[in-house]
């Protein structure tokens, strides 16, 4: 079951999402203008996506994959035009009606549907993959890993996942943060060290079948985010 603490937080960002920035988001996950230091956040958040998307097969056919906090679902539309049945799950209503607005018509045999929900929902079904980009960066470590472990269990191949590490750049970010009106605040970022990440998953046994493979870390103005993949032995 989830625990206090990812409940707690997950209703303080569906509010944030859904209310607070949804605007703010709209607009950082398109084409329109943004601001500097947003301009940064976009460009990071796109690296990221393309490094995530790099570390999935190019040919996705046959494949089921979970994009787990899809926001306005760029990452799912690109999987599914390779192919693979998306899954993209949001807690915001309206990221996910923004993700329906954006999506084209798909040619190939791959689709996407998009739904608002929780990830950890058993009844989504199973995945070979499951893809988490700066969905788990607002939790705890302990809860992180938790949710890793839950959705191993419906995983037959990878979770590609990303974390915030914790850096001197990104303590200060968070200090500079903090002199932000409170109405454009996001819910505070969670940064674990990297080591302290991969001992939290060595020790947790339902993890015991997985294993670390690839990880990155990209840094881009006032985006800083690390990916981890884990794989199924």
């Amino acid at each position: 079951m989830p625990t206090i603490t990812y409940a707690s937080r997950r209703e303080e960002l569906e509010t944030y999402f859904d209310r607070t920035a949804a605007e703010a988001w709209s607009r950082l996950t398109s084409d329109a203008p943004v601001g500097r230091i947003r301009a940064t956040v976009r460009a990071g958040r796109n690296q990221m996506r393309d490094t995530l998307l790099g570390w999935l097969p190019v040919d996705l056919s046959g494949a089921r994959l979970l994009d787990a906090g899809c926001g306005t679902g760029a990452l799912a539309i690109e999987a599914a035009t390779r192919g693979a049945d998306v899954v993209a799950v949001d807690i915001s209503p309206t990221l996910i009606q923004l993700a329906h607005e954006r999506t084209p018509a798909l040619a190939g045999p791959g689709r996407v549907t998009f739904q608002v929900g929780d990830m950890l929902d058993a009844s989504l079904g199973r995945f070979d993959y499951v893809v988490a980009m700066d969905s788990l960066i607002h939790y705890r470590p302990a809860d992180t890993v938790r949710v890793l472990s839950r959705l191993a269990a419906r995983v037959d191949e990878a979770i590609l996942f990303t974390f915030a590490p914790r850096t001197p750049a990104l303590a200060l970010m968070h200090a500079v943060g903090r002199f932000f009106p409170r109405t454009d605040r996001a819910p505070s970022i969670e940064p674990v060290a990297p080591d302290t990440l991969l001992e939290l998953i060595e020790d947790e046994p339902e993890l015991r079948h997985w294993e670390p493979a690839r990880s990155l870390r990209i840094a881009c103005g006032f985006y800083t985010s690390e990916a981890l993949e884990l794989s199924r032995t």
